[in-house]
């Protein structure tokens, strides 16, 4: 397991940092490669998820994160825990970057990412988001297994039916209801944790 550094007790009160803040000011004041690695694998699939839901494909959004978090690495003396949260900051600029990718591809910037320019996302937002991707991730676990694998291929890896079936060789009238049964017990399990809460 890679050791961490913590920040210089000198420059910050490192007490009332969240740990992604303790990792960010490890990077920014000591070039800490193993605080950048955690950084990464906590964002990574976050800002994924997050750059997917403006439209963007799988592997254009996985570009595009490499791209932001070796932004992150290279601006991380720019970061100011004093000015913002580091997923504020980080946020912004995944959605800056986003702004430029659909620019270059001459087509039009969907507004929300206009809007939410001048704000991150707030930590509730954050948090509502990560409290999502959990229900899913244990919705997702408590499906049958064929029917787990028909949905992380066909939401996650974002196959068509038609590549499943190549993948798999199975028939394509039993891929299609395998998703459609594991959409409707996912629905469920989802609609009972919220109401257990």
């Amino acid at each position: 397991m890679t050791h961490v550094t913590s920040p210089d007790p000198n420059t910050a009160d490192t007490a009332a940092f969240s740990q992604e803040t303790l990792w960010m000011l490890a990077v920014r004041d000591q070039r800490d490669k193993a605080a950048f690695s955690a950084l990464f694998d906590h964002f990574a699939p976050r800002l994924k998820g997050f750059i997917m839901r403006s439209g963007m494909g799988g592997g254009q959004a996985e570009e595009v994160v490499q791209e932001v978090m070796l932004t992150v690495w290279r601006k991380a003396d720019l970061f100011d825990p004093g000015r913002a949260q580091v997923s504020g900051w980080i946020y912004q600029i995944a959605r800056n970057r986003q702004i430029d990718v659909i620019r270059k591809e001459n087509r039009p910037v969907p507004e929300e990412l206009y809007e939410d320019q001048g704000s991150v996302p707030d930590a509730s937002q954050v948090v509502g988001l990560e409290q999502e991707a959990t229900e899913l991730r244990q919705a997702l676990g408590r499906l049958k297994p064929d029917q787990r694998e028909m949905i992380e291929k066909a939401y996650l890896g974002e196959l068509t039916h038609q590549e499943i079936k190549s993948q798999t060789g199975l028939p394509l009238g039993t891929i299609k209801s395998r998703i459609r049964l594991g959409l409707e017990r996912l629905r469920h399990e989802l609609k009972d944790m919220r109401t257990d809460d």
